[in-house]
């Protein structure tokens, strides 16, 4: 790997980690030549379907859209760097496991609802305001109650499982 700093070619490993839910390779490297350390990713390179739009047109899937439009929603809400990159590497499996060509822009917007709901319920609205396009108060309003029935996202990272995640 080529040194961010200098340009030399020639870097060592110090240290490798796994890291983002054991979907990364996290590598600390040290340039051989001006001695300057950096961190690298490494990740698999998944085929990732084509997005149909709902006018009709197809694009290829666009994981900065999705993680721009989940950062608006997240502004200014206490969600870590880390945690958006986990909901980022789930949205990512799924649309990997299925399997499919093309998949609808809607799927991918209930991806990123049911992560938003499951990390912060005001950014879960935000998005959902326009993403649903609310028309008035009242599917507001029919949103927050529903969510308002449930444990908000800091009491669930707060409680102790009492059978472990499949998943994890």
């Amino acid at each position: 790997m080529k040194c961010p700093f200098c340009g030399t070619p020639d870097t060592r490993v110090v240290d490798s980690r796994l890291a983002n839910e054991s979907t990364q390779v996290r590598r600390r490297r040290e340039c051989v030549s001006c001695e300057a350390r950096f961190t690298t990713y490494e990740a698999p390179m998944l085929n990732m379907p084509m997005v149909i739009k709902n006018d009709g047109s197809r694009d290829a899937f666009d994981e900065q859209r999705v993680r721009s439009g989940m950062a608006r929603a997240l502004e200014k809400r206490p969600v870590s760097a880390e945690q958006i990159e986990d909901a980022m590497s789930h949205i990512k499996r799924q649309l990997a496991v299925l399997d499919a060509r093309e998949i609808a822009s809607r799927q991918i917007g209930d991806m990123v609802m049911r992560e938003l709901q499951s990390l912060d319920h005001v950014a879960y609205i935000r998005f959902a305001s326009v993403y649903l396009s609310f028309e008035d108060i009242a599917s507001f309003e029919e949103v927050i109650k529903r969510l308002e029935a449930e444990p908000t996202p800091e009491m669930q990272r707060r409680q102790v499982p009492l059978i472990e995640d499949q998943d994890e």
